[in-house]
């Protein structure tokens, strides 16, 4: 296995009834407040209203951002910046999902570059410094209240890039999973197919890593299977919204991924679909996955496929490796489709072939020579039609 180096310096108030320590936490950083939201979701849950309140309370001054979008754009991150810069923003303050987040994230970079921040995210400039990001979670999916990235869509070149840097992990986090419980059955699988996708991305490796790394992953895994159904049928079921709500922060925060070096598979390529159809990203991931599954499922990944069908669907370890790889897919195409209710093809979502070729070169960019099963153009291709 390979060293590592392990460090998320992200404090998290989990539970209910912690934003009582909202307004110390943003204390800390300074006095004038950027608070950032979506569509209105956190008006209409009272959640806008108690944040306000802490806020006022500690006596700071607020200024807000409004309209963040889903697939975040680079136009509201320039006027992000824009605001950080002419009001002297000391820290952001980020309400709602991995959207609003993302989006924040690079609102707290750009506010440090007189330019437009598609120059950051692009790496034409580095990011040299970030105003301090506290968080307060809506919706368990993208884990960006733990880790240090983010993806931004930019409509004018019909791109949706990712980045990452030290500097965009949030200072503080509030995880209240009460705040998820208005989450819709649709959003709530999406998002659970988001956090399943994150796991597999690192999960599906052939390096030899730490036991314990896999076992973690594969026990998300499950966590995942078992209450996002309990969580769709129940929304206010507390258990089941702190399950998905903690094993989507420690999905992505980098502690499954070890020593394991690779690139990531479906996420690239998804970003081409939501890039050029502005699609929910979970449901990209969700109808991609299983069908990259297929397409990399060979003598030489068996084993991997073996592994996650014995121990996170339970499957019998006595039948033959490659039944139990291919009895794997097909378990969690029916958890996707069947038991979350995802739209399972892209003819269904209104996606034909017209810009399979020019996605998929696009996709490759993303360093998918060094994936799980290296593919080029012409793979990430014939997966789009298997996706059909």
């Amino acid at each position: 296995m390979n060293n590592f180096v392990y460090d998320i310096p992200v404090k998290v108030y989990f539970g209910e009834n912690q934003l009582g320590n909202l307004g110390e936490e943003l204390k800390k950083y300074g006095k004038r407040v950027l608070l950032t939201y979506g569509g209105g979701s956190i008006k209409k849950i009272g959640l806008y209203d108690k944040v306000i309140a802490e806020i006022k309370n500690a006596g700071l001054e607020i200024f807000e951002l409004s309209g963040i979008e889903p697939n975040p754009r680079i136009t509201s991150v320039n006027k992000g910046a824009e605001i950080c810069k002419n009001e002297k923003i000391d820290v952001l303050l980020a309400v709602g999902g991995g959207s609003t987040i993302d989006a924040t994230k690079f609102i707290g970079a750009g506010a440090f570059y007189d330019g437009d921040v598609w120059d950051i995210i692009t790496r034409k400039v580095p990011v040299t410094n970030c105003l301090p990001i506290v968080t307060v979670l809506t919706l368990s999916a993208t884990g960006s209240e733990m880790d240090a990235g983010g993806v931004i869509s930019n409509l004018e070149t019909k791109d949706k890039i990712g980045y990452m840097h030290p500097m965009l992990l949030p200072k503080v986090s509030f995880l209240d999973p009460t705040n998820t419980y208005t989450v819709s059955p649709y959003q709530t699988a999406c998002g659970s197919a988001d956090i399943m996708s994150h796991i597999i991305e690192v999960y599906f490796n052939m390096n030899q890593d730490l036991y314990m790394l896999d076992s973690i992953a594969e026990a998300l895994m499950k966590t995942v299977i078992k209450y996002t159904p309990i969580a769709m049928k129940e929304p206010e079921n507390y258990e089941a919204r702190a399950n998905l709500m903690w094993a989507s922060s420690w999905a992505i925060n980098g502690f499954i991924n070890g020593g394991k070096r690779q690139a990531w598979s479906c996420h690239p390529v998804e970003h081409e679909l939501s890039a050029y159809y502005d699609i929910t990203h979970g449901l990209g991931l969700a109808i991609l996955t299983p069908r990259w599954m297929g397409y990399t499922l060979d003598e030489t990944t068996v084993s991997k496929f073996y592994q996650f069908g014995c121990n996170v669907f339970e499957i019998d370890k006595n039948m033959e490796p490659m039944a139990v790889a291919k009895k794997s897919i097909e378990m969690l195409s029916d958890f996707l489709f069947k038991t979350l209710g995802l739209k399972s093809t892209f003819t269904e979502i209104g996606i034909d072939d017209t810009n399979f070729s020019i996605m998929a070169k696009k996709a490759i960019n993303g360093g998918l020579k060094y994936a799980f099963k290296p593919l080029n153009a012409q793979d990430v291709e014939n997966i789009f039609r298997m996706c059909l």
